[in-house]
């Protein structure tokens, strides 16, 4: 007797991942109820449904024999790190790439990333061999003209314009035995054929990113990839991407100034506290070797409402100037505050109206770190207070003073970690 076998079509359907967490859902949240993040959830495609179930059974009789090595027995990678040549780059990396890492670089539209990585390819062309730079978002003539502008035409600066994931690894692939990096210009712009959805997506990205890692650790060659940021300043698609790769560096500026600092979010192979300084020129970037000289250029002797402090940005420390100015308060009293917190000057101001007599609660305040630097650290409550002082008295400090302290809610001074550093 003939049975008869239904066939199940297979029906593409979509789902909600959350591009923080990864969580799925069935439905649009605007929180996401695992992570609690507020607009995360993104919509992609899910897997055909009633396609063929694999299930992986076990046999040890033909699996491979892996043995662990205890920490002190494994063999250390001596493959020394590449330098790019370009000083604030290395000293943020550490020391330069290491081969077969994954370096994720993140920034503002306009910042200067790609300016950035064009510099660092052909410095880093001449001294360890060809690099890869593939662009999603510029013709090879743009890269190119741009790489004149610079002064980064280099013969071993090599030039793709593709926006497949499959284009870019077969020209990596044909090379991958000299090549000293790879570039991919943007992570967001690169999509997998084989992948459904648009560049830019959940899974895209994923995709596109584990194919890159794949080709890093196979031929030992590092992968530097630009990535979107959000009006928010985090960098854009799953968070997943951010655990992935190894080394994510932040490149921060505004439009109002031409200082341009590099920092490491993540690093796997170096200190997270370096900071790299660039200033931009319409002939590229240009390292600031001493950036405490160049932030104080212009300071004016005699000035009321400004104080030095010293802040330490991994193994080099940073002077710069906290500027304050107090005015009458028409209304609620305002703070304004651009470098610094504005909750810590209110607290600070706090401490100077209860401890110090100094009335200034009453006022419209507004704080500034000279030079677009941000300072995050407590041993700058002393400058900020002082400046504040100053400004509200109209006297000037002196302008050899340096000032470094933390400030408590008694009014007390406390010393800061690594004075001596």
């Amino acid at each position: 007797m003939a049975k008869n076998r239904a066939t199940k079509s297979k029906k593409t359907s979509s789902r909600w991942v959350c591009n923080a967490c990864g969580a799925t859902h069935s439905g649009w949240y605007g929180r996401c109820p695992s992570c609690g993040e507020w607009n995360t959830i993104e919509e992609e495609a899910a897997p055909p449904e009633g396609g063929d179930r694999v299930v992986l059974h076990s046999t040890p009789s033909h699996a491979p024999r892996v043995v662990a090595s205890t920490a002190a027995q494994a063999e250390v990678d001596g493959a020394p790190r590449r330098p790019c040549g370009i000083g604030e780059v290395d000293r943020v990396l550490g020391g330069g790439l290491v081969p077969g890492s994954v370096v994720l670089l993140g920034g503002p539209p306009g910042i200067g990333k790609s300016t950035l990585l064009l510099q660092a390819s052909a410095s880093l062309a001449r001294r360890a061999g060809p690099v890869l730079y593939a662009s999603g978002e510029e013709s090879v003539a743009q890269v190119a003209a741009r790489a004149g502008r610079l002064g980064a035409a280099h013969p071993g600066l090599l030039l793709l314009a593709d926006t497949r994931i499959e284009a870019i690894l077969a020209a990596a692939n044909e090379r991958a035995g000299e090549l000293g990096a790879l570039v991919v210009d943007s992570v967001q712009t690169v999509y997998a054929e084989d992948q459904e959805g648009l560049p830019g997506n959940i899974s895209q990205i994923r995709t596109v990113i584990a194919q890159l890692i794949g080709f890093a650790k196979r031929h030992g060659v590092p992968v530097v990839v630009v990535g979107h940021v959000t009006k928010e300043g985090q960098l854009a698609g799953p968070r997943l991407l951010e655990h992935l790769v190894d080394t994510v560096l932040s490149f921060e500026g505004d439009d109002d100034h031409a200082t341009r600092m590099l920092r490491a979010t993540k690093n796997r192979f170096g200190s997270t506290q370096e900071l790299g300084v660039f200033e931009m020129r319409g002939d590229g970037l240009r390292e600031i070797r001493n950036p405490s000289e160049a932030f104080l250029a212009e300071r004016q002797q005699g000035a009321f409402g400004s104080c030095v402090t010293a802040s330490l940005e991994g193994s080099r420390p940073l002077l710069l100037e906290i500027q304050a100015l107090l005015g009458a308060a028409f209304g609620n009293p305002r703070r304004t505050c651009v470098g610094v917190d504005a909750a810590r000057v209110a607290m600070l101001m706090a401490v100077l109206d209860r401890h110090a007599g100094l009335f200034v609660l009453d006022q419209d305040v507004f704080v500034n770190v000279v030079g677009g630097v941000r300072l995050g650290e407590p041993a700058s409550d002393l400058a900020i207070l002082l400046a504040i002082a100053s400004s509200h008295m109209r006297r000037p400090l002196h302008p050899g003073m340096v000032a470094i302290a933390e400030i408590g809610l008694t009014g007390e001074l406390r010393q800061v970690p690594r004075l001596d550093a």
